[in-house]
């Protein structure tokens, strides 16, 4: 009896695996090639303010094609360099000031003024994190120069004190650092002087702008799209046809998107393009990226062929496959 009870089992279960329905032909007229759309994730840029650096004489010529006689005008050294160093000088000005604090902007080979006055200290911070390593200047007898240090660890700051014995006096400073050179003219006058000044770096902040989104562009590459739940993912489908170097390693889908992921180090340039056959079984014009190793289709497809080559293709063939009857999945069966 239990024998009999058995076998009536055995075939029960077979005529459940038989009935589930065979995989559909997809014929391939109605494939139509996906649009492939450029992946540009958008960062945080910051806004940085570099130095214009101003038109030098000579350079500015005429477009209107009429030749024009100059006359060069020759100068003593003396004349020449008055000029380069006037140009070069840089002021304080209402807009740098943040507090008490005069911020220049940096710029290698230009000339900080900095005013003091008698009996009062000025401050120059250097960058924090950047270390001192010489100062002189013009004048040391009637200019008291001295430097100390603030914070610890990454945030410590150098800073060069000055202070003179009278006023009317002039003098230069050079400040020799790890990261730069800072040239400086100190002037002493009566009833006002400034009380600390720094600089901000353009240049420096800039590069750290570059390296950030050089690294957002890493940490993005390493990670398909964002929000993607694991228990939403569906590995259901098979990968038909020719095996070239570009064979996709596996396809899944979220619900919403497929995903192919290609082998390692795939050449943009060799990259195959997509066609598809809609969810419906007709034809449907979609985008897709190429996201570091994986297409990613923007829609959910029914088939779709990978293809090189116009008369000998090489296709690749991706399936979605039919969703299983509850023995046929129980057993294995495909369906």
């Amino acid at each position: 009896m239990i024998r009999i009870m058995s076998l009536a089992s055995v075939l029960a279960l077979t005529t459940a695996c038989a009935s589930v329905p065979p995989e559909p032909i997809i014929e391939d007229t109605p494939f139509v090639e996906a649009v492939f759309v450029e992946d540009m994730p958008e960062r945080p840029v910051e806004i940085v303010e570099t130095p214009t650096v101003l038109p030098l004489p000579g350079q500015m010529k005429p477009v209107d094609g009429t030749k024009r006689t100059v006359t060069r005008v020759y100068t003593s050294p003396t004349e020449t360099i008055r000029k380069g160093t006037t140009e070069a000088r840089i002021e304080p000005s209402v807009d740098g000031y943040v507090n008490a604090i005069q911020i220049y902007p940096y710029t290698e080979g230009a000339l900080y003024r900095l005013y003091a006055a008698p009996g009062q200290v000025s401050d120059i911070a250097l960058q924090p994190g950047e270390t001192l390593v010489s100062v002189s200047a013009g004048d040391t007898v009637r200019w008291i120069v001295g430097d100390t240090s603030s914070g610890s660890g990454g945030t410590a700051r150098a800073h060069v004190l000055v202070k003179p014995i009278a006023a009317g006096l002039s003098t230069n400073l050079m400040i020799a650092t790890d990261r730069r050179t800072y040239h400086l003219e100190l002037e002493s006058v009566d009833g006002t002087y400034m009380a600390a000044l720094s600089w901000r770096y353009p240049a420096d902040e800039l590069a750290e702008l570059l390296s950030r989104n050089k690294a957002a562009a890493v940490k993005e590459s390493a990670s398909i799209a964002p929000g993607i739940l694991l228990e939403s993912l569906n590995f259901d489908y098979l990968i038909e046809g020719d095996r070239p170097d570009w064979r996709p390693i596996r396809v899944f889908d979220d619900g919403r998107q497929v995903f192919i992921q290609m082998p390692d180090q795939l050449p943009a340039t060799d990259a195959p393009p997509l066609f598809i056959l809609g969810a419906s079984g007709d034809a449907e014009l979609v985008n897709y990226r190429l996201r570091g190793n994986y297409y990613i289709v923007d829609h959910l497809f029914r088939a779709a062929e990978l293809r090189i080559g116009e008369k000998d293709q090489t296709v690749v063939r991706i399936r979605k496959r039919l969703q299983r009857s509850g023995l046929a999945s129980l057993f294995g069966a495909e369906g």
